[in-house]
């Protein structure tokens, strides 16, 4: 089951209860939903706790040996240029899901440790999305895309060209629905030295045509992505130009026809 499905049940509403593209029959603008969850930047060491929490015991289910490593905060979750998303339960406060997003703006990226990557991509502003888990079943799925979407709100706010991954298999199938692009050989897996020498795929995604392309493809997932404003998304921690680019792509009007 890839990423599109995961969030679409038989009805028509997505896993948040977010109509579907045929539902909405010619809404325009943009609707505001509220979430069962947060997703914020990590500004102190207890949410920085939480994040690490959930994230090794994601890993700990799929990748025991690289869970291994991951019991404590890493170095690069301090590293200027770097922040980590956490989700956590507004029932209880209890973490649900983290990324952590690195720029290339102050050093390169994780994953340039293992691969040189390609002229198109020399030069250009870039942020990769590394340690991502999230809680099991259902709510865990949803969450995995909210995180994404924060990711990308993240990108536009910074002005960052270029999500970059590196995704183990099947992850990679999940990327590759949201129309990320193979970076070397389609296809191609890389084994890489700094996640345990574990083959990743590693594709990138061209922020500033995402809606577009989107849009072209009748993505399923273009409404949860462009046409639904979550206030629960809260980005507004990091600076006072972050805080300003999000309220702007907030406040700006989506139309679907």
């Amino acid at each position: 089951m890839n990423m599109q499905d995961q969030l679409m049940d038989k009805s028509g509403v997505s896993a948040a209860g977010v109509p579907t593209r045929e539902m909405l029959n010619g809404r325009n603008g943009m609707v505001e939903e509220r979430l069962p969850f947060t997703v914020r930047i990590v500004r102190c060491d207890e949410q920085l706790s939480k994040a690490v929490h959930i994230r090794h015991s994601a890993y700990a289910r799929h990748v025991p040996t690289v869970a291994a490593m991951l019991e404590n905060a890493e170095m690069l979750d301090r590293d200027e240029g770097t922040v980590i998303l956490l989700a956590e339960s507004k029932l209880d406060g209890s973490p649900l899901g983290t990324m952590r997003i690195q720029t290339n703006r102050f050093r390169k990226l994780a994953l340039e440790q293992t691969v040189t990557l390609p002229d198109w991509l020399q030069g250009r502003s870039l942020a990769e999305a590394t340690r991502l888990g999230v809680t099991e079943g259902r709510i865990g799925r949803v969450v995995k895309m909210t995180l994404f979407k924060a990711y990308y709100q993240y990108c536009l706010a910074k002005d960052i060209e270029w999500m970059v991954i590196a995704a183990r298999s099947p992850l990679d199938r999940q990327y590759e629905a949201l129309l990320f692009q193979d970076v070397f050989e389609q296809g191609a897996f890389i084994p890489m030295r700094h996640a345990g020498n574990i083959p990743h795929r590693v594709l990138a995604f061209d922020v500033a045509t995402a809606q577009d392309r989107w849009t072209e493809a009748n993505h399923p997932l273009l409404h949860y992505m462009c046409g639904i404003r979550h206030a629960d998304i809260d980005l507004s921690e990091t600076d006072r130009a972050v805080r300003q680019e999000i309220a702007r792509y907030n406040n700006a009007s989506h139309a679907f026809a």
